[in-house]
């Protein structure tokens, strides 16, 4: 992925504005600064292997670029390059640099504060950025129902409702990694589209549950939205995302408190599921 960063800097001929690289989850991203032609971007680079690009992630930030409005703050996207060797495709996407701080830079729990000190204005224009994204119109979908129906009881036991009553436009991967301040802009827009509605204020707020003012801040900015029914099938949604992560080797740390919160919201014991979910025919 080093050399795949260095390769599209040659073809879109931009220089690197420091040593430092960003690795997304698993590897499967590489990122960092560049110059070009004295402006100073963001150059990301995805890899997936030959032949198994196309999905939703790999043309989300494409289509946010063209779909989205002026009035979601988000890094625009200036140029896209792909090319593939024998075994892998790469996507390079150059985009301009976040205007601000990120919250924090891991997932999925800020365990410490922000990095910066989110005021009154920065959550509303939270609010009022996900409220004009969930007007979106798009057939890109973030979580489908076949995926829940077969998950959601796995990860939450039996009884479970698994039916989406309500879908919404989604960012899809809210968490404090994914946003920067003190002006608002939400970053990482490869998973968008469509999904349960509040799903994205539930999903921030899964992540935030190692640091309980964070999760209360949460909670109390979107209470009308977590406080109904959909918002709490928008809870279980997300926590059974998270859980699944767990059996594949990531966010061991939230485990714990994510069933204490399913039980919570259920009134019953939720199960303690083994690895590998993925290989029995449970995958996304």
């Amino acid at each position: 992925m080093r050399h795949a960063h260095r390769a599209a800097r040659t073809a879109l001929a931009l220089q690197a504005d420091g040593p430092g690289l960003s690795w997304g989850w698993r590897g499967r991203t590489v990122s960092g600064p560049v110059i070009d032609r004295g402006r100073p971007l963001w150059l990301r680079v995805a890899c997936a292997p030959k032949g198994a690009d196309g999905g939703v992630f790999w043309s989300g930030a494409r289509e946010a670029q063209a779909a989205l409005t002026a009035g979601i703050p988000r890094p625009h996207l200036h140029a896209v390059h792909d090319w593939t060797d024998p075994a892998w495709s790469y996507r390079a996407e150059l985009s301009a640099r976040a205007p601000s701080a990120l919250a924090a830079s891991s997932v999925p729990g800020v365990q410490t504060a922000f990095a910066f000190r989110p005021d009154p204005r920065w959550w509303a224009d939270l609010r009022s950025t996900l409220g004009i994204l969930g007007r979106v119109a798009t057939d890109r979908i973030t979580i489908r129902q076949s995926y829940l129906d077969r998950a959601m009881p796995h990860f939450l036991g039996e009884p479970i409702g698994t039916t989406v009553q309500a879908w919404t436009t989604a960012h899809g991967d809210l968490h404090a990694a994914n946003l920067a301040g003190p002006a608002l802009c939400l970053l990482d827009w490869e998973g968008w589209g469509r999904a349960p509605v509040g799903y994205d204020a539930a999903t921030f707020y899964a992540h935030s549950l190692l640091t309980p003012p964070l999760a209360a801040r949460i909670r109390q900015v979107f209470t009308d939205e977590l406080e109904t029914d959909t918002g709490r099938f928008a809870e279980l949604v997300a926590i059974t995302e998270l859980l699944h992560t767990t059996t594949r080797g990531d966010n061991f740390a939230l485990a714990s408190p994510l069933r204490a919160r399913a039980e919570h919201l259920l009134g019953r014991r939720v199960p303690e599921r083994e690895p590998n979910f993925a290989q029995r025919g449970g995958a996304l």
